[in-house]
């Protein structure tokens, strides 16, 4: 098991981005569809010895785009995260995600689960795993809803994205979610709160314990995953690349005890 993060819990040029989180000690790292699009920022990766990881693919979409759209937006909305799949393969990325619509309604989850098995046929062409983030307050707000959602839409490279905060929001218990997901189970964001709000804090900083934090490593451990931890921190935090440094800390802490 290994540990990314997101960048985009960083501000600054992007050369800045990347020399911090290396400096900090990271090794893989997760970005969106509109970053390190430059040869330069992409030489500058690989001089720092970062790899990417995932693939944020929702990340600058326009705002009338919305995958379970009947409108046009439908249609923007997937040509967007095909254009971001297509430069996750360039960049060598297997695993990337979108997030669920707003509209819970039948019409809408029909419309949002055809746009699913058109993208994950997209990105099964490049080799990228395809995931979907369980996300309170969306259509799909638990794990439960999510899984299920990706076993009635049928695609074999639809995977669940198993967010730890949202999980404390929506009440689940992230052990038996990482058991019932199986091979379903498809990428994993860390994050803590203070169980209501997405805060996005540093691990341990809100509900989340080193206990608590163990045992999903250790289920992770345990299970078919074979992909990184991924850190997944707000931008408007104080410090955000303190909490960066301080929850890699403890992920280190609570692999020790793995």
């Amino acid at each position: 098991m290994y540990i990314s993060c997101c960048t985009w819990a960083l501000s600054g040029s992007e050369d800045q981005v990347l020399l911090r989180l290396a400096e900090a000690g990271f090794r893989y790292i997760d970005f969106r569809p509109f970053d390190f699009r430059s040869d330069a920022a992409q030489g500058r990766m690989r001089a720092l010895k970062l790899t990417p990881s995932c693939m944020a693919t929702a990340f600058g979409m326009l705002e009338e785009a919305a995958l379970d759209s009947s409108s046009p937006g439908g249609a923007a909305a997937r040509a967007h995260i095909c254009d971001a799949l297509d430069y996750a393969e360039r960049m060598g990325v297997e695993r990337a995600y979108m997030l669920p619509g707003t509209d819970a309604g039948a019409d809408a989850l029909h419309r949002y689960a055809e746009s699913a098995r058109i993208l994950a046929g997209h990105a099964e062409q490049r080799g990228i795993r395809l995931c979907i983030e369980h996300f309170p307050g969306k259509a799909l707000p638990t794990i439960a809803d999510t899984l299920r959602f990706i076993d009635d839409t049928g695609h074999p490279n639809l995977h669940l994205l198993l967010d730890t905060g949202h999980a404390q929001i929506s009440r689940e218990d992230p052990v038996e979610a990482i058991r019932k997901a199986g091979d379903r189970l498809g990428y994993v964001h860390l994050d803590d709160n203070d169980g209501v709000g997405d805060l996005h804090w540093a691990l341990c900083d809100g509900v989340l314990t080193v206990t608590a934090l163990t045992d999903v490593l250790k289920a992770l451990h345990d299970s078919p995953y074979d992909g990184p931890v991924s850190l997944e921190i707000h931008p408007t935090l104080p410090d955000p690349l303190d909490a960066l440094v301080r929850s890699l800390d403890t992920v280190c802490q609570a692999l020790d005890e793995c």
